[in-house]
């Protein structure tokens, strides 16, 4: 029976009220569900509400009680029935991963309950289908493929009203914005308005993976415009028709009307994504995936990777990087290790000089200060020839050559034979890190990293690969770097403590505890990440350890046991409020 007071404290959704369901996937079901009030909305309304539609999964009394019947075939069906009857359909598609997105989105639209729960059942499975790789090509063919609006889109045409428009969206208790201008989409440049499929594939994440409930996010389009010439002329196009040329009246208006929103920043171009984030990130709680996710993602493996060795996390100071890509995640990952060199006792100075940054004209020295960023000149070299080849950098940088190569540059190819066997000669266990993606835009592939290390590289790549048979027969398995490790976790807690700010060392923190999830079975084969099918677990960790140093930093607004659950852990805390994909039974307010 429904009391009085969870009645009170229902949460509006338009016509529609519902009471929260939460729970970390470990014993979900033993969690008492709440019933969901429909709100005078007839079974057709519900059918056709995808929050609230379970298709065939209304038990008879629901049906009966909703108006239903007659309007769905007689057979009632679980929710894990659904889920296997779906991932059945979909498997049958196996070779064609564009078609499954397109099945997942149409999903999507009509039941977000069950979408979520095939992604939380079969994450190994979906998260590659509804994020990278295949959300590029998702992108490309978003408007000849476009049937439903998801999200919000904004133009230059709505400058002076996006406060009053932000109203429009109905869900009141959004707790995270992701928001793009399509002008970076993963390696494939600019895409203009196609960049939406970005902030809706990552929110799916956010939901499945970071515990995000469907009905508190919202994927947002900033449409002021395309570059892309090709796109321009496509009479398909469904983008604002203009070069791009209004972002503080978008952020005041999110921040107006959701006070304690998380805004993530997502695919900007490099001349814009640094300049965001520093101009806001101090006064919002806003966050970059692309600088801060991916920075505290490598951190993550690279300290997996000396678990692996078994060596301290302090001798990162030790270790010696080449960059292979000088844009804003590039730099991001760059000052996500330097600042944890310093925390393991280098000076700020002497972190410095363990990097080789390198974009498309070569190696930065301080030679071209005129034409580098700020953040790029801080690790510009002053002791080799500008320009140098990654290979010529491995050669001329002895006995200080690189132990770790990270390719952020987008590009096959970048990072070459001859700069991997140099390498191999003079270090044991070279980490190669290709992160770029899609996969044809991945640096250098698993299989060339093994061959050309004698087998004794450690991998890691920004899309999954599959595993790799080596000359001896043995097998490698490359672990996936993939920001999904951090920023659904990230999300989850600085909303849930409602953290004023994301501040560097908070990230930091998220890094190590993601670095800690890894078990010695998963270290065994050769992984520096958990295997994808930890991914709740992992999003569990990085949120506790957000919200312990938010309210160590004394930044954190909302505290266990704020909504009369006292005595709460930080990890119960978290455990409660993260969203678990389970119907819930629904009534109505006139049949109760």
């Amino acid at each position: 029976m429904l009391c009085r007071g969870s009645l009170r404290r229902a949460t509006r959704f338009g016509r529609l009220t519902f009471h929260r369901a939460y729970g970390d996937g470990t014993d979900a079901r033993a969690r008492f569900l709440k019933p969901l009030d429909a709100r005078h909305s007839d079974g057709w309304d519900i059918l056709n509400n995808p929050l609230w539609n379970k298709g065939t999964a209304f038990t008879w009394a629901e049906r009966e009680r909703l108006g239903l019947r007659g309007l769905l075939p007689a057979q009632v069906r679980t929710i894990e029935e659904q889920v296997s009857n779906f991932v059945t359909q979909l498997s049958a598609m196996d070779d064609q991963p564009l078609m499954q997105n397109l099945m997942l989105q149409d999903l999507q639209a009509r039941n977000e309950t069950l979408y979520h729960r095939v992604l939380v059942d079969h994450v190994e499975k979906m998260a590659p289908l509804v994020y990278t790789p295949t959300v590029g090509a998702a992108c490309q063919h978003f408007s000849s493929r476009y049937q439903r609006s998801r999200g919000m889109f904004f133009t230059p045409e709505d400058a002076g009203e996006m406060g009053v428009m932000m109203r429009n969206w109905p869900r009141s208790e959004t707790q995270v914005v992701v928001v793009t201008d399509g002008s970076r989409i993963l390696g494939l440049g600019d895409l203009g308005a196609n960049g939406m499929g970005i902030p809706i594939g990552k929110l799916a994440l956010y939901c499945a993976v970071g515990g995000i409930a469907p009905h508190r996010v919202l994927p947002v389009m900033l449409d002021f415009g395309t570059n892309n010439e090709s796109l321009l002329r496509d009479p398909l196009y469904r983008g604002y028709r203009q070069p791009r040329a209004l972002v503080d009246e978008f952020v005041r208006a999110v921040f107006s009307r959701f006070p304690n929103v998380l805004l993530q920043w997502e695919d900007f171009s490099s001349d814009k994504a640094s300049n965001l984030l520093a101009k806001y990130r101090e006064n919002y709680l806003c966050f970059n995936d692309d600088i801060q996710g991916t920075g505290a993602t490598v951190l993550a493996g690279v300290l997996g990777a000396l678990r692996l060795q078994r060596r301290p996390p302090e001798d990162i100071r030790s270790l010696r990087v080449a960059v292979v890509g000088a844009g804003s995640a590039g730099i991001g990952v760059a000052q996500a290790l330097h600042m944890a060199m310093q925390q393991a006792g280098l000076s700020a100075k002497a972190a410095y000089s363990n990097f080789y940054i390198l974009d498309q004209d070569g190696l930065q020295s301080k030679a071209r200060f005129s034409s580098l960023t700020e953040e790029q000149m801080a690790f510009a070299r002053a002791d080799l020839p500008d320009g140098m080849a990654l290979e010529e950098v491995v050669e001329q940088a002895k006995p200080h050559l690189p132990h770790l190569v990270l390719g952020l540059s987008g590009k096959r190819g970048t990072i070459s034979e001859a700069a991997i066997r140099k390498m191999a000669a003079a270090v044991e266990r070279p980490i190669v890190m290709p992160l770029s993606n899609p996969t044809s835009s991945c640096e250098i592939t698993p299989e060339e990293a093994y061959e050309w290390s004698d087998g004794r590289a450690i991998v890691a790549t920004g899309s999954p690969f599959e595993p790799v048979a080596l000359a001896d027969g043995s097998i490698k398995t490359p672990s996936q770097c993939n920001n999904m490790y951090i920023f659904p976790g990230i999300g989850l807690g600085a909303s849930i403590c409602q953290s004023e700010t994301i501040p560097d060392s908070m990230l930091y923190e998220s890094a190590v505890a993601l670095s800690r999830v890894t078990d010695e079975e998963e270290m065994a084969r050769g992984s520096v990440f958990p295997s994808i099918s930890k991914i709740r677990q992992c999003s569990h960790a990085v949120a506790v350890a957000c919200i312990r140093h938010a309210h160590d930093l004394g930044i954190a607004k909302a505290s266990p046991g704020c909504d009369h659950n006292r005595g709460e852990t930080y990890e119960q805390w978290v455990t409660r409020k993260m969203y678990y994909p389970e119907y819930a039974p629904i009534y109505t307010s006139h049949t109760r």
